[in-house]
């Protein structure tokens, strides 16, 4: 790979960011914002997209609660970040014990905020803005080694999508 796809890879991804937990608006979203807010932080990552049906199959599976008066909180939309990411590499069903898993161990403020820090942390790593891994955090769990593991999974498809599009934009030229 040249150091100018290397580059235009990297700049692609280098202001990737996902809003931390207070961050997220905690005035309720009706579903069609709550889409548009979190796809419009995920769309520097192209091929990870969030749809109002998807979403209304998963409340409709248990990802999610119900909405409260068709409004979406912030715990609600945090669960949806991850669930926009982990499905690119995990079936629902396996999305769903995630999530009980995660429920029992970690308040949903300290597990998103977790994985936003983790996600940015191994996509720049794996795209090649960084050269090490941080380690986030400071308790070594089970659940965090899973995390890290699904991340790191999604961060290589992500590569593996932006890599593919050059060659498709180089075959086109």
């Amino acid at each position: 790979m040249t150091q100018k796809v290397k580059e235009e890879i990297a700049a692609s991804i280098a202001a990737f960011r996902l809003p931390r937990y207070e961050e997220i608006p905690d005035v309720g979203l009706y579903l069609e914002q709550a889409v548009k807010y979190i796809s419009e932080y995920l769309e520097p990552l192209e091929d990870i997209t969030l749809t109002t049906s998807m979403v209304s199959n998963y409340v409709k599976k248990g990802l999610l609660p119900s909405p409260v008066k068709k409004q979406y909180g912030r715990e609600q939309i945090a669960h949806l970040f991850f669930i926009a990411v982990a499905k690119t590499v995990m079936s629902i069903e396996d999305i769903r014990i995630l999530l009980e898993l995660q429920r029992r161990t970690y308040k949903s403020q300290r597990a998103y905020d977790y994985f936003a820090l983790e996600f940015e942390n191994v996509l720049r790593y794996v795209l090649g803005i960084k050269e090490n891994l941080d380690n986030i955090g400071v308790d070594a769990t089970d659940e965090k080694e899973i995390l890290r593991n699904i991340i790191i999974t999604v961060a290589h498809k992500v590569y593996l999508d932006k890599r593919v599009a050059i060659l498709h934009e180089e075959e086109k030229e």
